[in-house]
């Protein structure tokens, strides 16, 4: 048996695995700092392509930190197949196919290599749900494995309960089916996950969340980027089935009135973002100001480029406009500013091609946020405190909007009509509501409790920080 000076000499360590996408490596990077500010100590592994492509121009953009490691959290990386020069996007289905037979050896590599030292005891390996093989990687080397669930609970419940066949959902033979889960609100299609429907296009990413849920029982915690207060009734549903952690909001410490107490704000950012869009807010008049952004991924088509415009052009109110610039420019012009609104406009607003959100959604002249409804974005906004226009696209999105309007109450989803499409009169209505409606009071008292409840979370003794010292406690005695 090891004497007490053997044990206290032992390092205990966390390994935590990221599918290589900027919003899947950015909350584990925020928990990983959580976790080392409780005495472990943390590894992010993900990809080479994010090495190439995310992590070098982090390393670039700060001068105290390298591509080992960011902050207190270690770096290490593992092939996914392929080289770099590979466009991962171009056929998903089989990259993650790929991914999924090469991940797992080359995981297992990794870790054989770094974790030899007896004095380094690996207590616990953490996942993200879009990479389910790393439980059996965890099992084979004998090793507990925990899992952040990157999305709401609200999700995990649906699809838990999609994937195991525990309620009836919408087919193709019954497509305007209602879903009633416990801990939810009657759920109408438009409201579900993209994946659950039968429409869904993507092959890959229903048979990943069926490795997924049909391997729960490998994971020996499921943590969440949420938080308690926020989805009680989701989260308690849960309790009997497989229960779920909140740990979250998983945001900048700056969000959360934490910024003195040490800890880190850690994140990549695939875009260099316009600092000069903080000096424009400062020059408007305070909750004025109308920010939009759909973040790194989506494009909108020029018809949704052209209602949001004018809409915005419509209001006579300043906005903050975030319009990436295109990759691969397209002949239908999809995520590009309708010509001419530019000039049109240059006086009444500001359009840039990535800003700092964390700190655009804290400043006093944000009014409202377009946006997509992406947890990252969903989590940030919750705890700044700004009421929400939603606009969603796919995945997780629907069900995100819809807990916006109908559940959490910080502002209203944006209709669309007969063709399923958003015009400028929906919006510029939608701006007017949140604004001056007969509900914008209580959109921004909703909004500020809900800022405090994240706050109250996070901070020593609250749900989330219980939770988290718990799941600390846990590995260290396994």
């Amino acid at each position: 048996m090891a004497s007490k000076e053997e044990k206290e000499a032992v390092h205990h360590h966390v390994l935590m695995v990221s599918f290589s996408a900027q919003g899947h490596i950015n909350p584990l990077l925020k928990l990983g700092i959580r976790l080392v500010s409780k005495g472990l100590h943390v590894t992010l592994a993900t990809t080479e392509v994010a090495q190439d492509r995310m992590f070098k121009s982090f390393a670039a953009a700060a001068a105290t930190t390298t591509i080992s490691s960011v902050s207190d959290i270690q770096l290490a990386f593992f092939s996914d197949g392929f080289d770099m020069d590979y466009d991962r996007k171009a056929n998903l289905d089989h990259y993650m196919e790929t991914l999924g037979k090469v991940g797992p050896i080359n995981l297992s590599k990794l870790i054989q290599q770094h974790y030899h030292d007896k004095q380094k005891k690996l207590c616990c390996i953490i996942s993200n749900p879009f990479v389910p093989w790393v439980a059996d990687v965890a099992v084979e080397h004998g090793i507990p494995c925990a899992m952040l669930w990157i999305q709401p609970c609200s999700l995990f419940t649906i699809y838990y309960r999609f994937y195991n066949n525990l309620n009836q959902f919408p087919t193709l033979e019954k497509p305007d089916l209602t879903v009633e889960l416990p801990g939810l609100p009657i759920l109408n299609p438009q409201d579900l996950p993209s994946f659950v429907l039968p429409s869904n296009p993507f092959g890959s990413l229903p048979k990943l969340f069926i490795e997924l849920f049909s391997n729960m029982k490998k994971h020996n915690w499921v943590l969440a980027n949420s938080f308690l207060e926020l989805e009680k009734e989701a989260i308690d549903s849960m309790s009997e089935l497989c229960p779920i952690r909140p740990v979250g909001p998983l945001v900048p410490p700056s969000l959360l009135g934490q910024d003195h107490e040490n800890l880190f704000d850690v994140g990549i950012q695939l875009r260099k973002p316009e600092d000069s869009c903080l000096e424009w807010l400062s020059n408007q008049a305070d909750s004025s100001v109308i920010y939009v952004s759909f973040g790194s991924i989506i494009d909108l088509s020029a018809k949704e480029m052209e209602a949001i415009a004018t809409a915005l052009k419509n209001s006579k109110r300043p906005f903050l406009w975030v319009v990436k610039k295109p990759e691969f420019p397209t002949a239908d012009k999809s995520g590009e500013i309708p010509q001419g609104f530019f000039e049109e406009t240059k006086k009444q607003g500001l359009i840039v091609s990535w800003c700092p959100q964390t700190k655009v959604l804290a400043h006093p002249a944000i009014a409202c946020f377009i946006t997509h409804c992406g947890w990252n974005s969903m989590l940030e906004t919750i705890s700044a405190g700004v009421p929400v226009i939603a606009y969603p696209q796919w995945s997780d999105q629907p069900t995100n909007a819809m807990l916006v309007s109908d559940v959490f109450k910080i502002g209203s989803r944006l209709g669309t009509n007969e063709d399923g499409v958003v015009n400028s009169e929906e919006v510029e209505k939608c701006i007017e509501e949140i604004i001056h409606g007969v509900k914008s009071e209580e959109y921004k008292k909703n909004a500020m409790e809900l800022k405090l409840a994240a706050r109250e979370a996070v901070a020593g003794g609250g749900s989330s920080d219980r939770n988290i010292q718990l799941f600390v406690e846990e590995i260290i005695g396994s």
